[in-house]
Parts: C-alpha cells; sequence; structure tokens
C-alpha cells in the first residue's frame, strides 16, 4: 500500500496523504487532483477501490465484431437493455473492415475509464489471433465477461451456447430424415466454437455406426458470400445435408443449391445456428439452431455486475442449452441418395 502511494503521489506530483485522501473518497482535492489520482492508478496498473470503479462514468465497453450478423445487434439489445437496468450506460463498439480493431477499442475504453467490458464474440476465439489487449484489461484488474468459446489461456467468465450439444440435434435430424452424406460449414480453422462443432459432428456420426469424412468439411468467413462457396464445393461432392455454423452461412448455402439447380429441400437439406432475426421469413424459413440469447445476454451481465461490485467471479463457462427449431429448409433426403 505504501509503495502504491508513493508511486501515484510520484506520478501525479502531489503528497502521499492527497492520494491516500483520493483513494479513501475524502473531501478537500481538487477534481481535477483527484481525476489525475485515478488516471495515475490506471496507467499504473493499480486496482481502483472497489467505491471508486462504478465512478468511471458507469460505461460498459460492448465489443462487437459486426452488426450484418442479425445475432450481434440481438445480444447488443438484450446486453444493452441490463446494463441500462444496472444504472450502467454500454459503449457500442463495432469492428469495421479496415476500421477500429478490437485493441484500439480496447485502449478507448480503458481512456474513458470504463466499469467493465462485454465482448460478445471477438478475437478472444480465435487461437491464432492477437490476444496482448485481453491481457491489459486483466493487468488493469478491469471486469471482463466473453460471450462465446474462449481460448484456454484467458481466464475470464464465459457465456456460451453448448456447441456439441447444437451439432448433435443438427446431425439427428438430418439422419433422422434419410441423409447419409452431411456436411458441415465451419468458420476457420483456430475458431474455438468451429472446433467445438467439427468434434461434436465426428462423435454424432460415430453414434450411429457412419463416419465425417475430411471432404465433408468447410471452412470460409461468417458471410453469406462465405457460406455460398463453402457449400458449392460440398454439393459437388453429392453433400444432401448441411450443417452451418451460422444462419448467414445457412442463407448462402441455400444460394448455393439453387444456383446449382438443386431444390431447398427437395433435394438439399439446410441447418444454420442461432435463429437470429427473420429465419422465419426467408424462402424456405430456415431450419436452425436456437441460441437462448436472452438467457445468455442477462447471465453475461450478472457477471460482469458481480464483478464490478468487488465479488470473486471464478473463470470459467457458463454453457446454455440450444434448441432445433425445424422450418421448412429441412427435408426427406432424395430418393437417390
Amino acid at each position: 500500500m505504501t509503495r502504491r502511494l508513493a508511486q501515484v503521489a510520484k506520478k501525479v506530483g502531489v503528497s502521499e496523504a492527497t492520494v491516500s485522501r483520493v483513494l479513501n473518497n475524502k473531501p478537500g482535492v481538487s477534481e481535477a487532483t483527484r481525476q489525475s489520482v485515478l488516471t495515475a492508478l490506471d496507467v499504473l496498473g493499480y486496482e481502483r477501490p472497489t467505491q471508486l470503479r462504478g465512478e468511471r462514468a458507469r460505461l460498459v465497453g460492448l465489443v462487437l465484431p459486426e452488426l450484418q450478423n442479425p445475432i450481434f445487434p440481438a445480444f447488443a439489445e438484450v446486453i444493452g437493455g441490463a446494463l441500462a437496468q444496472q444504472g450502467l450506460t454500454p459503449v457500442l463498439c463495432t469492428q469495421t473492415k479496415g476500421g477500429v480493431s478490437e485493441a484500439d477499442y480496447v485502449e478507448l475504453l480503458l481512456q474513458q475509464q470504463v466499469s467493465g467490458v462485454v465482448f460478445a464474440g471477438g478475437l478472444f476465439a480465435q487461437a491464432d489471433a492477437e490476444h496482448g489487449h485481453y491481457q491489459r484489461l486483466a493487468e488493469r484488474n478491469v471486469p471482463v465477461v466473453l460471450v462465446n468459446a474462449s481460448i484456454e489461456q484467458l481466464d475470464f467468465p464465459c457465456v456460451a451456447c453448448d456447441d456439441a450439444v447444437a451439432v448433435e440435434q443438427a446431425w439427428r435430424h438430418l439422419a433422422s430424415l434419410g441423409h447419409e452424406r452431411i456436411g458441415l460449414v465451419l468458420g476457420p480453422h483456430d475458431h474455438m466454437p468451429s472446433q467445438r462443432k467439427l468434434a461434436a459432428a465426428r462423435a454424432a456420426a460415430a453414434s450411429l455406426g457412419s463416419e465425417l469424412p475430411d471432404d465433408a468439411v468447410e471452412r470460409a468467413l461468417f458471410s453469406l458470400e462465405g457460406g455460398h462457396a463453402a457449400a458449392a464445393r460440398l454439393l459437388a461432392r453429392g453433400i444432401t445435408g448441411v450443417i452451418c455454423a451460422s444462419d448467414p452461412l445457412a442463407l448462402g448455402a441455400v444460394r448455393a443449391a439453387r444456383r446449382a439447380g438443386r431444390s431447398v429441400p427437395g433435394e438439399v437439406s439446410v441447418v444454420g445456428y442461432d435463429d437470429s432475426a427473420f429465419m422465419n421469413c426467408t424462402e424456405p424459413p430456415l431450419t436452425t439452431v436456437r441460441q437462448p440469447i436472452e438467457a445468455m445476454g442477462r447471465a453475461a451481465v450478472e457477471l460482469l455486475v458481480a464483478q464490478i461490485q468487488g465479488s470473486t467471479v471464478p473463470p470459467g463457462e457458463l454453457l446454455f442449452e440450444p434448441e432445433l427449431v425445424v422450418r421448412g429448409s429441412t427435408g426427406q433426403a432424395p430418393a437417390d441418395a
């Protein structure tokens, strides 16, 4: 404690007694000096006293990888509403191609003295990505919650949908319809949720006495165009049932089938993942695995608020059960399959 007082006092150019008054929230210190002391604490990597954390303008960073996929605005709505109920204000940080990076946003949030950060999807789920900015948050003792599976090295509390259960539900659904040639459209190789989905698909196939060949798995960027390209390759290999790692990928797979002159679901069945907005309005309506967005978003905020209030929240993962929603994009396997 004495060492901390001395370092902060030297950094700001005030006495240790002044620093002590600020840390104990005592009067008699100008607002400018008070803010300088609090900023010095952050710069030196010291944790603010619990009673002063809430004075970080009651702001919480909400970092999203994109807004084109409807699942992310849905999470933003739930998390933002839950934060507001706690008297916290979300600061939406959305990455754009060639724009502000996730690491840049973290620096901006630290400058704004945020009370915490929620990442709903992002680089924490990719093993080969840069993770230094997460370490900076940990060093500053900023409360953090992750929404989605993360790499093992990040010791933050995490809220995630059970990828293994999701793929098992989708696989068994297609198998029950007579599909024997089932393929996957997943995200990049280093993407943790996609790795989990792949392992679950292999296990599901094995449990039904079959296997998942390597050429039945395609990787893509999470976009309609990525799904189209990946699914086209699978269809050319005779795949009749396609399980996708997101709804936009699934819509791309439907488009690929149609461009190849095949009907959905008459000749090709497609399953998405998320059950994001308007998936019941597509043609055909999309069969997909629903993430419990409301429950996951509220749980993420509860974990964050507990940390902000000074409670110890152990790192680890809360897994939520998905639900298969059967609509019009899946049907019986074609007779010649």
